[in-house]
């Protein structure tokens, strides 16, 4: 991929993560509690995958893409520790909300994960801003 087509992907990952992060409000709106947790953590995952893409860091499955956030960005102190534990929540969550049969989120448990996945998203946009401006 070239320098070019990085600054491309990745921009459009943030745009995207933006929309996810609208589209889980429109859900919670609504009352579709697991919907609404699947967008957050996706939310974050684009951002995230962003980031990564970025550093040349890929990677082939979310379980991954968790972990070499960590591994990069937490552990080494660029990110705060709250971010890699929201990105872990939110991963075991969507899991919880999508898979398991008889399991439905509420009000209670999705609506205070709005703030930090935002501030998640903007973190990451700022450490990519000056990066990432188009050619």
């Amino acid at each position: 991929m070239s320098e070019s087509e990085k600054k491309q992907y990745v921009t459009h990952r943030l745009e995207t993560a933006y929309k996810t992060l609208d589209a889980a409000k429109v859900l919670a709106d609504s009352e579709f509690w697991n919907s609404s947790i699947n967008r957050l953590y996706y939310a974050a995952f684009y951002a995230v995958n962003a980031l990564l893409v970025w550093n040349n860091i890929l990677t082939k499955s979310h379980s991954t893409t968790k972990s070499q956030f960590s591994l990069h960005f937490v552990k080494t102190g660029r990110f705060d520790k709250k971010h890699g534990r929201l990105l872990a929540e939110l991963f075991d969550s969507r899991q919880k909300g999508d898979y398991e049969n008889i399991f439905d989120y509420d009000a209670e448990r999705v609506l205070p994960l709005f703030e930090p996945v935002k501030e998640l998203i903007a973190a990451i946009e700022i450490e990519l801003e000056t990066k990432c401006k188009p050619d």
